[in-house]
């Protein structure tokens, strides 16, 4: 694990494995996040038609609270009592039973507003910890569903039961629980119940909307979250972040501590280990495969669109084989892509058509196995008939790309701008249809010094007929401040300018 925070203005954390990048996770200091924090909220509107209400936590956006995410006993504040099991999403009743303007709710982020969205909330409150998650007010014990051993699981379950739990919290173990002690488990708990009671004696003291309880900074998160024995060395530049590092640890798992190391040489950390090209590949929309294919990954607000092709690659006796080869290629690629970029919602992958049903089978498991390692959840559908795999996959935090890139102010993010023939076309019709006016004694056009230049040399003729037919003058000029894509019209009258 190697965590860069040399520049001072944005933690970075990469897990490499054999050379070869497999998780990032970048963050900025001064940004704003809000996923897993607390807040004792405020109900602004309820809204029957979408079952949900909008809550004030004190950010610029209000957050939105679905019902089926409203417990029960939603005005214990802290939860006091366990609530009554749903059984289906179907059976929530109606949000106006549950809440109306004006309450005042103690809710968690679940997800991070996109672009004008608010932030995603529930009352179902959950903290981590490094091996247990703590859900106060709940009944559920439970193991995490990426143990699939069932020895495991019945091993967990039954140390849990062991433990001295509260009666009005639930308790589920995490996957980094795997193999752990008794002990190891026990002094989690500890740290749960001392942060789960020091929230709730600061509920007392603050009015809505009010933070109650901060989600650690990206440093802490990811060793609480990605550090397991499997880790042979957390390398860090930063002598600070690294007495940080080796506090928390020896909080959580003191015989590790000794697997944290100061980085001093001169290089770049993550130059040193040869990836920090593939970190800025992060933001390409295409990504080379090894045999010569590619993936072409396109993102909207609610969906990532992903294409297989085959480019180069000819090792293939036939299509079939090419076809199966590229996708067996791509499907690990496309998995690890998804990591490292945090892309979420609904993902569409077009891969190239195959028609051997035995083929798309090994293709889905290829992918699927290379899904278990990710920490989001994620849901698929088996291939369609037009070669697509459908996926799901948890969203919480904005992507990788949405959180360092801005909207092209040319393209306004599709890529694309109009050619030449275009604009002076659009040119040329605007002209044409204003000139006639008889209000209108002259036309003024502002465009583009690229735009100007090819407007007089290709369409000279065209301007002077026009002036001829209608009497009036067209006037060209240039502002390079002007949309390479767009112009300004105006007209001259007797009396002004008016712009058309």
């Amino acid at each position: 694990m190697l965590i860069n925070v040399s520049e001072g203005d944005e933690y970075r954390t990469a897990v490499v494995e054999d050379k070869v990048l497999e998780e990032l996770y970048i963050e900025r200091i001064k940004a704003e996040r809000l996923v897993g924090d607390i807040y004792l909220g405020k109900v602004e509107t309820v809204e029957p038609s979408i079952q949900a209400a909008f809550v004030d936590i004190g950010s610029e956006k209000s957050g939105f609270l679905h019902g089926s995410d409203v417990r029960p006993d939603v005005h214990d504040i802290p939860p006091k009592q366990t609530p009554p099991q749903k059984s289906r999403k179907n059976d929530n009743p109606e949000i106006r039973s549950l809440l109306k303007k004006g309450d005042n709710v103690l809710v968690q982020v679940t997800r991070e507003g996109i672009d004008k969205k608010g932030p995603s909330l529930t009352t179902y409150i959950s903290l981590p910890g490094k091996y247990l998650v703590i859900m106060p007010g709940l009944s559920h014990y439970g193991v995490s569903r990426k143990i699939q051993d069932e020895d495991a699981r019945r091993r967990l379950k039954s140390m849990l039961s062991k433990l001295d739990l509260p009666k009005k919290a639930g308790f589920i173990i995490r996957t980094a629980g795997l193999g752990r002690t008794k002990r190891d488990l026990e002094r989690d708990l500890r740290y749960l119940r001392r942060l789960w009671d020091a929230i709730a004696k600061r509920l007392d003291s603050v009015n809505p909307p009010a933070l109650v309880y901060q989600e650690s900074d990206l440093i802490i998160r990811c060793m609480r979250d990605l550090f397991t024995p499997d880790t042979d060395e957390i390398i860090i530049d930063s002598e600070e972040v690294c007495k940080r590092v080796r506090e928390f640890l020896g909080v959580v798992s003191p015989s590790y501590q000794n697997r944290v190391k100061l980085y001093r040489a001169k290089a770049p950390l993550f130059t040193k280990f040869h990836i920090e090209e593939a970190v800025q590949r992060v933001y390409d929309r295409k990504v080379p495969l090894p045999s010569g294919g590619s993936i072409v990954l396109e993102q909207t607000e609610a969906l990532v669109a992903i294409d297989v092709n085959s480019g180069k690659y000819t090792e293939g006796n036939d299509a079939e084989t090419t076809a199966y080869r590229t996708n067996l290629e791509a499907a690990p690629e496309i998995a690890r892509q998804l990591r490292l970029r945090d892309l979420g919602g609904v993902i569409v992958m077009d891969f190239i058509d195959m028609k051997y049903e035995k083929h798309r089978r090994s293709v889905e498991k290829e992918l699927l196995n290379a899904m278990k390692r990710d920490r989001a959840r994620t849901r698929m559908l088996k291939t369609s008939q037009f070669g697509i795999i459908q996926m799901t996959r948890q969203r919480m935090r904005t992507s990788v790309a949405r959180a360092a890139m801005a909207t092209c102010p040319l393209c306004k993010g599709t890529g694309q701008v109009r050619n030449f023939e275009s604009i002076m076309i659009d040119l040329m019709r605007n002209i044409r249809l204003n000139i006639s006016n008889k209000d209108i004694n002259s036309i003024e056009c502002t465009v583009h010094p690229d735009v100007a230049l090819r407007v007089l040399n290709e369409k000279r003729q065209t301007l002077r007929d026009m002036e001829k037919r209608w009497d009036k003058k067209i006037d060209i000029k240039t502002n390079s401040n002007v949309d390479f894509q767009e112009f300004q019209l105006f007209g001259i009258t007797d009396k002004k300018k008016i712009q058309l």
